[in-house]
Parts: C-alpha cells; structure tokens; sequence
C-alpha cells in the first residue's frame, strides 16, 4: 500500500507512474487526498476536544479546592458536551479512516523507473537467455503423454479423488519432485537462507499483508467457517512473520526458504497453454524471501535473481530472463524479473519462477519497519522470488531430456533420486 503522505505530495507523480501499468489513478488518487484532509481535520478537532476536556479536569479539581462549587458544576456540564463531542468525532474519524483505507488498497504499487511500457507480455523486455535449444528425435511426446508412459504422474486418479488440476505423483514421478525440492532448499541453505516450513492456511490480516486480498480475493481457496485461506505461494505466511514488527537495521537482510505446496484457483483458465503440469490448482514450490533495508534492496533483487539462474542452470535446462513490462507487473511489485525455460516438445517457453521487489508496499501494510542507524523508524523493503516452482520445470525436465530409452535425469539430481533414468 502506498503512503497516504507520499501520494498528497506527489500527487502528479504517482498519476503519471500508474499510467506505466496502465492504471489510471486520477479518480481514487483525488479521493484520498479528500479523505485525507477530512481525516487529519477530524483529528485536529478530536485531539483539540480531548486537550480541552483535560485542561478542565484539572481546573474543576482547583475549583472543587478552592470552595467554588458552581463555577466547577458549570465546567462539568461542559466535560458532558466534549464527551459527547469526543464521540461523535471519533466515530466520524473511524468512518473516514475506513474509507481512506478501502481506497488505498485500491491502489497498485508504483513500478520502478526501469520497468518498460507495454501492455501484455509480449512487450517484455529480454535481459538475458542462456543455454542450447535441444533438438528431440521424430517420435518425442509433451509431457502430458510421457507421464502416461512411463506412469509417473496420474491426473484421472486425482480428478476421481479430487478434481482437475490435483494430479497424484507415484513411483519415480513422486521421487522426482521430492528430489527437485530438496535440492532447491539445500540450495538455499547453501546461500545463507534460513529453511521454514510454514503453515498451508494463513488468516485474513496475512492475506491483506502481502497484498493478495483483496486484489486476488478470487483466485485463493477459501475456507469459509474458519475465515482461512489456503496459501498460493509460502510468500504469505513467510512474510507475515515481520507483520508489526520492528527490526534492528543490522539485522537486515533477513534472508529466509521455505517449501511449500501451493493452491490457486485459476478460474477461467482453459485451453492447450495450461494442459497437462502447465497449470494446476495444487503444486509444489520452494520460495524465497528477503527483508531488505531500503537502500539496498535492488542489490538484494540481483542476488535473487543470480541465485535462482544458478538453480535453472544446474538442472540443464535452456532459459531465458524477462523484466516485466507495465501491462505486465502485477499489482504489488515495482519490479519483477520472470525466469522461462524451454519446452522442447511443446515448442514455447514456460515461466517458471518470478523474482520481485515490492519496495516499501508489502511493509506499509503489514506495518514492517526496522529502526535505522540515526534511529528513525522506516518501513524495510520486501523481496520474493520461487527457486523454484515445480509443475513445468518437471514438463521441461521430461521433455527436453527424453530420449528412445527413457528420460534422462540431471546429474545434480542423482544423489536425490537414486536413479538416472526414467523408462
């Protein structure tokens, strides 16, 4: 969420940055500045009505003391009047504050100065791609009809038991993803983070944190009689951990992992570019979170987005970098990288982890702060990225490494299955 004070000074500013994501903000920026106003006027009054009826307590003592029992009766009539007043405008205060907030969490982040115009993702500006485009012999499969082959991943089983979009795992499909998620975790551990394993529900305050609610309200499981939602990504309840909390600067960054398994509803999404692992409604991740001091922060985003090029490149496959455009951003980050991998027999590149600086957005909201070296509170920087999401790194795995005797497991991955071929 954006400062209420930064968008009053820099009204035409934030206007003019918003249009970047193709966000126009003229109508709900001047609704905050009104509401604004109205909120530190009703303030102004309230604290102006409290400080008189304090000053009056004090003088009706004095009066009491001094034998002047009418003058202090007159004045305790008065304290009625300001606590009737006191009342009504806080109430009045609490509507406003209400309102001021509705709107604030209608507005998006504000992009970094680097990120580039465009509306979709084909405005996307590539940084970086690295690697050999394999070439697959006349006969290979997408992954939808080698998990059927060699039997390692069943969607009917888990449509049964389940429904679409909750695949179960067996056999070598099953050790592969173990696999796959220790070897990013110990990856992790190797980079100095620290391993959580989080809660699968998070409650409403953390959904809000990190933005998720109410902008993406439609897309997360929700658990009705509990008010839990369960959890799209182990950015949630990582971050959430520093809600209301007052960090050391010396202490930042906070550099920590999790393993998690994911839940997105994904409605409206049909069609061949989310058949198969391409998109599901449960699926397995390992995220990684930093809390950054502000002046560092797009360092710390490099890092992440090296240590998750790190992770790509162990396992082989051919990948490329994206700065996402405006039209592309999402409502809570200034600045993303996606990473993409190929997909042979699909022909087409697969996005498989987005690494992210939400600057001080996430923080204000969850009121995250830390207390700098000249001993000012400020609001720290939150950063996220997946290292890495599973589905289509295991579509890419399969279909890349096939050969007419089995599919071919990376060597970095061998101490963990056990195995070097799936046939």
């Amino acid at each position: 969420m954006l400062q209420v004070q930064y968008i009053r000074d820099n009204r035409d500013e934030v206007i003019e940055r918003l249009r970047i994501k193709n966000f126009d903000a003229t109508t709900v920026i001047d609704d905050v500045k009104i509401l604004d106003e109205e909120r530190r006027n009703l303030q102004k009054e309230l604290d102006d009505a409290l400080a008189e009826s304090n000053k009056i307590a004090k003088e009706i003592g004095a009066l009491y003391k001094q034998g002047k029992r009418d003058e202090a009766e007159k004045m305790k009539a008065r304290t009625v009047e300001l606590k009737q007043l006191s009342k009504d405008l806080g109430d009045k205060l609490a509507n406003v504050v209400n309102d001021l907030e509705a709107k604030l969490v209608l507005i998006p982040n504000l992009p970094h100065a680097s990120v580039p115009s465009g509306k979709t993702a084909d405005d996307n500006e590539l940084v970086h791609q690295e690697g050999d485009v394999p070439q697959l012999f006349e006969s290979a499969l997408p992954h939808w009809d080698l998990i059927k082959k060699y039997d390692i991943i069943d969607f009917d089983l888990g449509n049964k038991v389940t429904g679409a979009g909750f695949p179960f795992y067996k056999g070598k499909g099953a050790k592969l993803q173990r696999a796959l998620i220790n070897f990013f975790l110990d990856k992790a551990l190797d980079a100095g983070y620290t391993e959580f394993q989080p809660p699968l529900m998070v409650n409403e305050d953390s959904g809000y944190g990190t933005g998720q609610l109410p902008d993406k309200d439609g897309q997360m499981y929700h658990v009705g009689e509990d008010n839990l939602y369960l959890v799209p990504t182990a950015e949630v309840p990582i971050t959430n951990i520093y809600r209301n909390v007052i960090l050391k600067a010396e202490d930042l960054p906070i550099k920590n992992a999790a393993y998690s398994s994911c839940f997105r509803r994904e409605a409206g999404s049909w069609g061949a570019h989310v058949r198969g692992l391409n998109r599901l409604h449960q699926f397995d991740k390992v995220e990684i979170v930093h809390i950054a001091h502000p002046d560092h922060s797009y360092e710390d985003l490099e890092q992440m987005r090296d240590h998750v090029a790190l992770l790509v490149r162990a396992l082989g496959l051919p990948f490329r970098i994206l700065k996402l455009c405006g039209g592309d951003l999402s409502f809570t980050s200034a600045l993303t990288y996606d990473f993409e991998v190929w997909s042979a027999a699909q022909q087409r590149w697969l996005e498989v982890s987005s690494v992210s600086n939400f600057e001080s957005f996430q923080a204000n909201r969850m009121k995250l702060r830390f207390k700098d070296s000249d001993g000012k509170t400020k609001l720290a920087h939150t950063l996220n990225g997946s290292a890495l999401a599973l589905p289509r790194i295991v579509a890419a795995l399969l279909e890349n490494n096939q050969t007419p005797q089995g599919i071919k497991i990376p060597n970095v991955l061998f101490p963990y299955t056990g195995f070097e071929l799936i046939s």
